[in-house]
Order: structure tokens, then C-alpha cells, then sequence
């Protein structure tokens, strides 16, 4: 500070604003923005991008999502035709991931395969999305009575054991994919549902929720406008975590022969096919096998990867 020192030891000390000067700062200088400022989603994909591990991940799910669409059209052979003359046999350049029993091209139908697997995880975990937001925001917005009587139903709901309810709606319809998709959400949204119940109670005492109240917003707005959107990136991990679980559980299900039908196939049903004879046609499971787990485990690595850039405290 640049001080008269006359002036201080004076008995009169008369002090202006100039002697409180700074030195050596240029105050135009110090109001410049020195970072550009970025959004959080700006920030959350900055920072995803330096997760190797996670990038990696990201490739591997595009690759496989992309050759469970054009994958079939790679190969001259179709999904249903029978060739018993050419049964189990190896892979070669005729079929790249070999035959199956029947002499059906083990490439076309594990792409196939791989096709149904994803559309029932996928599927299930949007529909939990949607059930699982809604019941959730509901509970956490109103609270009292309400979230009392509501989290009590999923609680109940939640102490089934899901694999049972799962087998005996199967069991009860006719197994297909609209069915297996049925069966893997009628609890699968719970989870959802507590997170976001979470969130919300955390997030509707924020001030700019109070102040939009106090502009009479009603509890649709305020829910959906204000509370909903401030909690996406939990919702988005969840929803990434939540495809790999339904994916398994499909598979799961196919295994135990009360998934898809033949000649339809899905990755659980095709190892399950190839049990019979998999010391001697190892091929017949082993593709299946590592795409359902790479599948898996790719999801899991990337939703892990997700989680931590969304994460406001490792900012």
C-alpha cells in the first residue's frame, strides 16, 4: 500500500483513498477472465476423455454395437439356413467363427445374438429409466406420508426375490423378447428409484427451488424444470450401470432355457447350446462366451469412468 508516512506520524491524520493505492497491480488487468468459463457437461466430457481406460471402453461398446447391426450383412450366409453337411466345424474363411450343430454360420448368429441381447438391455434399462425417475422424483419431492407410503410398496416389492418373480412370469406367458423385457423391470426400477429419491430430497431445500416456489411455480415445474435436471449424472450412471445387469440377466435366463425361442438366439441361448459339446467344438461357446463378457465388462469400466466425471467432488 502506498502510505504518506508525513501524513501518519502527524497528529491529524487525514487518510484518502490514493494512499490506499496498490501498487504495482493494473486493475483493468485483474478483472480479465484468465480460464474460459465451461459448462459441467463441458467439463465432465474434459475430463472423461483423460479416463484412457474408460475411452477404451467407449470404442469397444461403439464397435460392438455397430457389428451387432451391420455385422450379418458381412457374411453370405443368413440366420435361420441349415447345412447339416458342414456341422461344428472349425473356424475358417468359409465361417469365420466356425459351425454350429445344425451347420448354421456361428458368426452370423453370435452378431444376431449379440443384436437381441443388447435391444433387451437396452430396453430394460430405459424402461427403469422412465418408471424408476418418475416414482423416485415423486417420492423424494413430496416426502412425508407420501415418500412413507411409497417407499414401503418398493421395499416390499424389492424383498421378492427378483429371480422368482422373473421365472414365474416367464413361465405364465410365452417366452420372447417383449416378455424377457417385461420380466427384468417389474423390480428393476427400484434402484433407480431410491437414487433418485435421494437426489431430489438433497436438492429441493436449494435456494433457487425456493425461489422459484416463492414465484409460484407449481410441483410439475419445479419437479421437472429444476430438481430432475440438477440430478441427471446419477441418473446417467445409473442407467449405464443398470444395462450390463440386464444384459446378464437375458443371458442368464436363455441359459436356463426360458429366454428366446429357436431359431431364434440370443448369447445366453447359444451357450447354452454349445454345453453339450463344448470339449470337442470349444468354438461353438467360446465367441458367445467372450462377446457377452466384453459387453459386460465394458459397460462397467465406462459407467465406473461416467461416475467419477460426473462427480462434482473430484473436480
Amino acid at each position: 500500500m502506498a502510505v504518506n508516512e508525513t501524513t501518519l506520524t502527524s497528529a491529524n491524520v487525514e487518510l484518502t483513498p490514493e494512499d490506499f493505492r496498490k501498487i504495482g497491480v493494473d486493475e483493468k488487468e485483474a478483472e480479465v477472465i484468465q480460464r474460459e468459463s465451461i459448462s459441467a457437461w463441458k467439463d465432465a466430457w474434459q475430463r472423461l476423455r483423460k479416463n484412457k481406460l474408460a475411452m477404451a471402453s467407449l470404442v469397444v461398446l461403439l464397435i460392438i454395437v455397430l457389428m451387432a447391426i451391420f455385422g450379418p450383412m458381412m457374411s453370405k450366409y443368413n440366420y435361420y439356413s441349415n447345412d447339416l453337411l458342414n456341422s461344428n466345424q472349425p473356424p475358417s474363411k468359409e465361417h469365420w467363427f466356425g459351425t454350429d450343430d445344425l451347420g448354421r454360420d456361428m458368426f452370423v448368429r453370435t452378431w444376431m445374438g449379440a443384436r437381441i441381447s443388447l435391444v433387451v438391455g437396452l430396453a430394460a434399462a430405459l424402461i427403469d429409466l422412465m418408471i424408476g425417475v418418475i416414482y423416485g422424483g415423486i417420492m423424494g419431492f413430496f416426502g412425508g406420508r407420501v415418500d412413507a407410503i411409497m417407499n414401503k410398496f418398493s421395499e416390499i416389492l424389492y424383498s421378492i426375490p427378483y429371480m422368482l418373480v422373473t421365472i414365474l412370469l416367464l413361465v405364465v406367458f410365452k417366452p420372447s423378447v417383449g416378455t424377457i423385457i417385461l420380466a427384468l423391470t417389474i423390480t428393476g426400477w427400484i434402484n433407480m428409484s431410491w437414487i433418485v429419491r435421494g437426489e431430489i430430497m438433497q436438492l429441493k431445500n436449494r435456494e433457487y427451488v425456493l425461489a422459484s416456489r416463492s414465484m409460484g411455480a407449481g410441483s410439475g415445474r419445479l419437479l421437472f424444470r429444476h430438481l430432475l435436471p440438477n440430478a441427471v449424472g446419477p441418473i446417467i450412471v445409473t442407467l449405464t450401470l443398470s444395462v450390463p445387469n440386464a444384459i446378464f440377466a437375458e443371458a442368464f435366463l436363455s441359459f436356463l432355457g426360458l429366454g428366446v425361442q429357436a431359431p431364434v438366439a440370443s448369447l445366453g441361448s447359444m451357450i447354452n447350446d454349445a454345453l453339450t459339446g463344448w470339449m470337442y467344438y470349444p468354438w461353438r461357446m467360446l465367441f458367445p462366451a467372450i462377446l457377452i463378457s466384453l459387453t459386460m465388462l465394458a459397460f462397467n469400466i465406462f459407467g465406473d469412468g461416467l461416475r467419477d466425471a460426473l462427480d462434482p467432488k473430484l473436480k
